[in-house]
């Protein structure tokens, strides 16, 4: 086994365990350093790829700037308070029912998807270069790069809405 793979099953191995240990941890302040770790091997595999511009990008922004978020807003949740008010149903159903959806929209996606079978052809470009990779970002891949800045948008605003006091009824 060469020495890449070796690292990259390394690697593999700890993204894995730490994104299954992110999700099922009970501490949030333990999932949200999972996550940072996560983040981290994830930076490794960019390392792996040649892409150094990206991993380092990867790793401020998404271990420094976006976890430092969340853990502000995991303690102004103060959640070791016993007098949680409990969500109704109908929130629980609606999460549910939304979750269901969107699996069955991604499993179909999977399915209908064809695999590329062809040769690689190689254009020469230096996707190392900032000026390419903005080319590339905001050309090809802008409705990708617009539904990542949604889906933190989305993100942010549901954190509020958790830390949200609800008044006790007595």
């Amino acid at each position: 086994m060469s020495t890449v793979l070796i690292i990259f099953c390394v690697l593999a191995a700890i993204t894995l365990a730490t994104a299954f240990l992110t999700i099922f941890s009970r501490n949030p302040i333990h999932s949200a350093i999972y996550l940072v770790i996560c983040f981290f091997s994830i930076a490794g595999h960019y390392l792996l790829l040649n892409a150094q511009f990206l991993a380092i990008v990867h790793v401020i922004v998404y271990s420094g700037a976006i976890m430092i978020l969340f853990l502000f807003t995991i303690m102004l949740m103060n959640l070791n308070e016993q007098k949680e008010v409990h969500r109704p149903r109908i929130t629980r159903l609606g999460a549910i029912v939304s979750f269901c959806l969107i699996c069955a929209v991604l499993i179909l996606i999977f399915i209908n998807s064809k695999p590329i079978v062809g040769e690689y052809v190689t254009t020469g470009e230096d996707y190392q270069s900032i000026k390419v990779l903005g080319k590339v970002l905001l050309n090809e891949y802008m409705v990708p790069f617009e539904f990542a800045s949604i889906l933190l948008l989305v993100a942010m605003i549901g954190t509020v809405l958790l830390s949200k006091k609800e008044k006790l009824q007595k």
